[in-house]
Order: C-alpha cells, then structure tokens, then sequence
C-alpha cells in the first residue's frame, strides 16, 4: 500500500492496513499534542519519532494537526509553525531550512477525483508539496495539493495557493499570485516606513 499512497493514483485510504499505521501515527499525535509547555525536550524527542525526516532546531507550536502524524513530513533545520498547523501528510511534504508558518497554515497532499461516482467509493490521490528554503507562510495561508513554493518567498495571509509560486517573490490572495519581488527596498525597511537598524541585527 505505501507505493499506491505515493503514486498519484486512485486508491482506496480505508484499507485496513493503511487505517492500522495511521491509527498509530495519531496515537503518537495526540501524546505530542498533551505536552506541557515546559516540556521542550520530550517534545522534540516525539518529532523525531513522528516525521520522515525533521532537521535541529524545528518548533511546532501545539495544537498540531496531520492525517499520518508527520510520516510522511520532510523538514530541515530551524524550521517554526505556530499554533494549528494542519498537515495533511498522506503523501511527502517537503520544507526547507528557516521556513516560518503562521498560524492557522494548512499544507495539503491528498485530494479526491471530480467525478460523484469515485468520490461515492471515497478514492483518493495524492500530490506531493515543496515549500523551498527560508519562506514565510503567512497566517491562515492554504497550499494544495502539488504545489511548489520557492526559496525565500513570502506568501500573504489568507492567501489560497493553488499554482506554483517562484523563489524570491512576495506573493499573496485568492488564488494567490505573485505580486513582487523582494528588492532593495526591503533590505531598508521591515515594515512600511520602518527602517531596519543594523547596527542592532546580530
């Protein structure tokens, strides 16, 4: 079944071995998601149990959502998500180092056919994301199925993704579209008429 879930075909996910390993996935969730704010560490010991594959220094901020519990999730170092992350793993998730996610982000894999007759029979297929380096995902941003974001790109909040989206853009709305690039003039100011102070960035 793990090369069907990953194929881009029809299948059927309530097969009786594809609900056993997602059962234990979520088993494993809901522990992660019970952690006391203070328990730093065993949260990141569960990660490391919990993904694919997760870099040093990755944060996610319960609650913490995902149909397989990060199985099938691929993060790099320094990686953030705040509150209500949803991840919807049923196929490979991909972020780069640095990324951000604010809160309310949802990333989807898994999508059902158009047709009523397959939907009826509850198929499904799945398209693996890439969200590349250095991203920041804005709050309560949704990326569909297929999708690839590239390295540095900030995407709006609220914003529906629905295409790919290039590197070193600052993109945003429904569907989202690029709106710039990030230029000199971000190097100047953070925010509107707020200029970055140098001296102060370590």
């Amino acid at each position: 079944m793990e090369d069907i879930i990953h194929s881009g075909k029809l299948y059927y996910p309530n097969d009786e071995k594809i609900m056993k390993r997602q059962q234990q996935a979520l088993e494993k969730l809901y522990d992660y998601n019970h952690t006391r704010p203070s328990e730093k560490q065993r949260r990141e010991e569960l990660l490391k149990e919990m993904f694919a594959e997760i870099g040093e220094g990755c944060y996610i901020e319960p609650p913490f959502y995902s149909n397989f519990g990060g199985q099938n999730v691929h993060f790099g170092n320094l990686v953030y998500a705040n509150f209500n992350l949803t991840l919807v793993d049923d196929t490979h998730i991909y972020v780069g180092d640095y990324t951000e996610f604010g809160p309310g982000v949802i990333v989807a894999t898994a999508a059902h056919p158009i047709l009523p007759e397959l939907r009826e029979k509850v198929y499904q297929y799945n398209v693996p994301v890439h969200i590349g380096r250095n991203c920041w995902i804005g709050a309560g941003s949704i990326i569909l199925p297929g999708v690839t974001i590239g390295d540095n790109t900030v995407i709006g909040a609220g914003s529906i993704v629905t295409k790919d989206i290039p590197a070193n853009v600052v993109a945003y709305g429904d569907p989202c579209r690029v709106a710039r690039q990030i230029n000199e003039h971000d190097r100047e100011f953070y925010y509107k008429n707020r200029k970055i102070n140098w001296e102060e960035i370590k």
